[in-house]
């Protein structure tokens, strides 16, 4: 059996454009969502080490965008464009990532939020548009380690909410 990526392709023909990165966050799976589909939740915790993220437009729905500056610790402003393409709580999350809505180096994501118990196991696996595009994501931009770190921020930020109760 093959498998079909949503590009329709299969998945094989992509292995050289993709970056996957887990995490294991000591939540529900209901808490881990609600952080990363609430944007008073999302600015507290996206982004690398240092970034700040100040959000421009953010609605939380299938075709709904979130527009928002990703600020670096040198100062440097990075815009970026998410378009939300499938949403199913507290499941999986689908969406189209560039600087902005006509960016051609978009990248698709999608999120899978899974139970371990207590626990909640979160997968980012994503696709780039082209093999140079996801290495100089990785390269030049460190989106591996990028990723692990916003995925560290979140799970710092998720034991905050739990340990005062907070379920969302």
């Amino acid at each position: 059996m093959t498998t079909i990526s949503s590009g329709g392709e299969p998945a094989h023909a992509t292995a050289d454009r993709e970056v996957v990165i887990s995490r294991v966050i000591g939540a529900p799976r209901e808490l881990v969502f609600a952080a990363f589909t609430e944007v008073r939740h999302l600015s507290r915790w996206w982004g690398p080490d240092g970034f700040t993220t100040a959000t421009r437009a953010f609605q939380f729905r299938v075709g709904g965008e979130w527009d928002f500056v990703m600020r670096g610790p040198d100062g440097t402003d990075y815009p970026e464009w998410i378009t939300w393409r499938e949403i199913v709580p507290p499941e999986r999350i689908a969406l189209l990532h560039g600087e902005s809505r006509d960016d051609p180096n978009a990248f698709e994501s999608v999120l899978t939020f899974e139970p371990a118990g207590e626990q909640t196991r979160i997968v980012m696996h994503t696709v780039f548009p082209t093999k140079e595009v996801r290495d100089e994501a990785v390269e030049k931009y460190h989106a591996i380690e990028g990723g692990e770190q916003t995925l560290h921020n979140l799970a710092a930020y998720v034991a905050e909410l739990a340990s005062k109760g907070m379920e969302s």
